[in-house]
This record gives structure tokens, C-alpha cells and sequence, in this order.
């Protein structure tokens, strides 16, 4: 499972030229399930964006997370995080998820984000969606619980 985090005054996305997901200050996350990916990768990703210290503190250090400054989050399902672009120029997406798992894990993972933040809105998987943000920072993250199961 892959995701991009950044930090945001705000975000929406829009979806048939309506807004279907907005947030203020927090984080928009655009989520990528790989094949093979199971609830043990959402339950890793999901505590680590809880707890990423991406967030200025009283003396402008990034000291604090999106829970503690009681951010909101968007999630928006993106598959082509999974590209693969080693061969030729156009790249293929034969390391995503098929639909249905990606859906399932993609409705978890806002599931357990919405354990711990009060609003978390969301794309509509699937979609042809426009998203529009302001980077606070900027700050993007990338994760990979590939990388992050190794320790």
C-alpha cells in the first residue's frame, strides 16, 4: 500500500462538477492498494499517518501530529501510485489491487482514520475526480508499508 500525504490549508475534490469531499487544515492522502495488500497494511499506514510529526509546535519545529492539532483529513483512492514505468513510456498498473480488494481496503482505511479524526471526507472510488489543494509548506510525504514493515 502506497500513499501520498500532504499537508494542507485546504482541499477538496470534485467529482461531475461537484465538491463531494472538503477539508481545512490536515492532511489530503491519495491511497494506492497493491496486490496482495491485506488489513495488516492498513492498520500500519493508518497509525503511521495518525502519528507523523509533520505539524509546526509553539517554537516552529515539526513537532506535532494531525491529532494533535486536531486536523482534518481527505482521502482520495489512487491506483496509479502502483505504476510500474521500468519498460517503455507508458506505464502499467498490473501491480495494483483488483477493484474489489482495493475498495474494501480503501473503505478500511477511512474506517480507521475515522476512528481517531472527527472529519475525514473522501473521494469516490473509481471516479473521474479533479482534486484542488493548498500545500501548507509545502509538505508531501510519500509512504510505502513495504518499506515501512522493514525494520
Amino acid at each position: 500500500m502506497k500513499a501520498v500525504i500532504q499537508r494542507v490549508l485546504n482541499a477538496n475534490v470534485v467529482v461531475e462538477e461537484k465538491i463531494v469531499g472538503a477539508v481545512g487544515k490536515g492532511f489530503l492522502i491519495l491511497l494506492g492498494v497493491a496486490r496482495g495488500d491485506t488489513e495488516a497494511e492498513v492498520d500500519i499506514l493508518a497509525e503511521k499517518i495518525l502519528k507523523l510529526r509533520v505539524f509546526s509546535d509553539e517554537n516552529g519545529k515539526m513537532n506535532r501530529s494531525i491529532l494533535d492539532v486536531g486536523g482534518e483529513i481527505l482521502v482520495v483512492s489512487q491506483f496509479t501510485l502502483l505504476a510500474n514505468c521500468r519498460h517503455g513510456n507508458r506505464p502499467d498498473f498490473l501491480e495494483s489491487a483488483p477493484p474489489e480488494l482495493a475498495n474494501r481496503l480503501y473503505e478500511l482505511f477511512k474506517e480507521k482514520i475515522r476512528e481517531k479524526i472527527e472529519n475525514v471526507a473522501c473521494g469516490i472510488f473509481g471516479a473521474d475526480m479533479q482534486v484542488t489543494l493548498v500545500n501548507d509548506g509545502p509538505v508531501t510525504i510519500l509512504l510505502d508499508t513495504e518499506t515501512l514493515k522493514k525494520k
